[in-house]
């Protein structure tokens, strides 16, 4: 892994976290396309630059939301479930899903079918929750169990967010948002905890490489959460859906 890799994979991070593609599954197939083999230390590269787009939320809603306590109350009810489950399965997690492309490949394409057939059948309810310290403390804890489905790669962590919390009752934009502002204890303890484990194992270069991806990342993020939340102001998640389903079959038969 050199220097061009670690600017392409944070190009990649930052456009696809916050799209309900998933950037995890993108970023495994990314390196698959580059020839780049998946080591320990990669597959912590595809873990520790997502904090790089995490943190462009920070940036972007750090002043709206993050200062507010109520909001701050749903983050960290919908965070706990999430970080229970990733802990326990972590080992999983790192040692057989990651860096396995067929994994990858199947969330990607029955994800995408599932994301066209919601969205056909979505009917907006009445009286659906308009602000995030709306949002209850149930509600909250169920959006971060459908989070923690995303510990498979090519599940999309924003797409479970986003559909948990439209089955839940909450507004689009209202989910949307959430699923930016609750993205940052995820990534952050993620990364912290993955760079726990195997960090100390890292030579200067890498952690160089690690900071291209991490900045590259951070400000291609900025500009897809901006598109995306113009996307969905006219826009539903069906072109979404079509996507990760034609990417699937493609990867699948190229293989």
């Amino acid at each position: 892994m050199n220097i061009f890799h670690a600017f392409i994979l944070g190009i990649v991070e930052g456009v696809s976290e916050f799209l309900p593609i998933s950037s995890t599954g993108h970023l495994i197939l990314a390196s698959r396309v580059l020839g780049i083999l998946q080591t320990e230390f990669v597959k912590t590269f595809e873990i520790a630059i997502q904090l790089g787009a995490i943190i462009s939320v920070i940036v972007l809603y750090g002043k709206r939301f993050l200062v507010n306590s109520e909001a701050l109350k749903r983050i960290f009810a919908a965070f706990l479930p999430t970080a229970v489950i990733g802990f326990i399965l972590y080992k999983i997690v790192k040692k057989i899903f990651l860096g396995n492309s067929h994994i990858v490949i199947g969330s990607l394409f029955f994800g995408g079918l599932f994301l066209i057939l919601f969205e056909l059948f979505y009917r907006k309810k009445e009286g659906a929750v308009s602000a995030i310290a709306s949002i209850s403390y149930k509600q909250a804890v169920l959006i971060g169990v459908f989070q923690a489905i995303a510990v498979i790669p090519g599940v999309s962590r924003s797409a479970a967010t986003i559909i948990g919390g439209l089955i839940l009752g909450l507004r689009r934009d209202v989910i949307v948002e959430f699923s930016f502002l609750l993205a940052v204890p995820t990534m952050l303890a993620a990364t912290l905890w993955d760079l726990y484990k195997t960090g100390n194992t890292f030579t200067q270069s890498q952690f160089a490489l690690l900071g291209v991806g991490f900045i590259t990342s951070f400000f291609v993020a900025i500009l897809a959460i901006k598109f995306l939340i113009n996307f969905i102001k006219k826009h539903s998640f069906i072109s979404f859906g079509i996507y990760r389903v034609l990417i699937a079959l493609l990867f699948w038969f190229v293989r």
